[in-house]
C-alpha cells in the first residue's frame, strides 16, 4: 500500500495505526506520539520521553515558572531545602 490508509475514529476517539504505516515510522505499544493540528491535518510525530520532558520544561520557562539564578551548586541546594521545609509545614496531618 502507499502513504497514505483510511482510518476510523471508534467511540473513545481512538485509531489504530495500520501497521505498514506503524513499521515505516517505527511506532510500537506505549510509544509517545506528539499530535498536533496543522492546516486542518492532524500530525503524530514520534517523540522520545526526554523530548516531552523539555517540551515541558520549555513551558515553564515560557511561563515564567522558573528558580535562580544561582551563583553556586551550594546556593541552589539551600534554595531546595528551603522550599522543601517551608512545604512541611503546610502538610496537614491526618489523625
Amino acid at each position: 500500500m502507499g502513504d497514505m490508509e483510511l482510518v476510523t475514529v471508534n467511540t473513545r476517539f481512538q485509531i489504530v495505526i495500520p501497521p505498514e504505516i506503524r513499521n515505516r515510522a517505527n511506532v510500537d505499544v506505549g510509544d509517545l506520539l506528539e499530535a498536533k493540528i496543522e492546516d486542518g491535518k492532524i500530525t503524530l510525530t514520534p517523540q522520545s520521553p526526554l523530548d516531552k520532558h523539555l517540551a515541558e520544561g520549555w513551558a515553564d520557562i515560557a511561563a515564567g515558572r522558573t528558580h535562580g539564578p544561582y551563583s553556586t551548586a551550594r546556593e541552589a541546594i539551600e534554595a531546595v531545602e528551603q522550599r522543601i521545609a517551608e512545604r512541611a509545614k503546610n502538610v496537614v496531618k491526618r489523625p
